[in-house]
């Protein structure tokens, strides 16, 4: 079984978007995942999910709607995660070019 560590990063806007997504026949453990609002001074509202694949694309939420004040981080996870083929995160700010979200995780195939 290899086992690669890997980053994930992307600039949150008011749309939804994908952080990550995990390949076919991988599985993956969210080591980390922090949103930082690089605006030094106005807030921003962070929102990250989940989509189970298995699950008709349920979506959960880690983080809704949380304020994050200007030039700080919020983590969206107080432990580990696993994802499966096809699970992936999603996130979305309150205001565009804000928030960035960064991720780390080991994929295992």
């Amino acid at each position: 079984m290899a086992e690669t560590f890997k980053n994930a990063k992307l600039a949150l806007t008011t749309s939804s978007a994908t952080i990550y997504t995990c390949p076919s026949a991988t599985t993956a453990i969210i080591l980390m995942c922090q949103v930082a609002n690089i605006d030094g001074t106005n807030e921003a509202d962070a929102t990250i999910s989940w989509i189970d694949s298995s699950d008709s694309s349920v979506e959960t939420y880690l983080l809704k709607g949380a304020p994050i004040p200007g030039g700080s981080s919020l983590g969206a996870l107080s432990g580990k995660m696993i994802l499966e083929t096809g699970d992936s995160l999603k996130g979305l700010a309150s205001a565009d070019s804000d928030l960035v979200v960064t991720v780390s995780l080991l994929e295992m195939s």
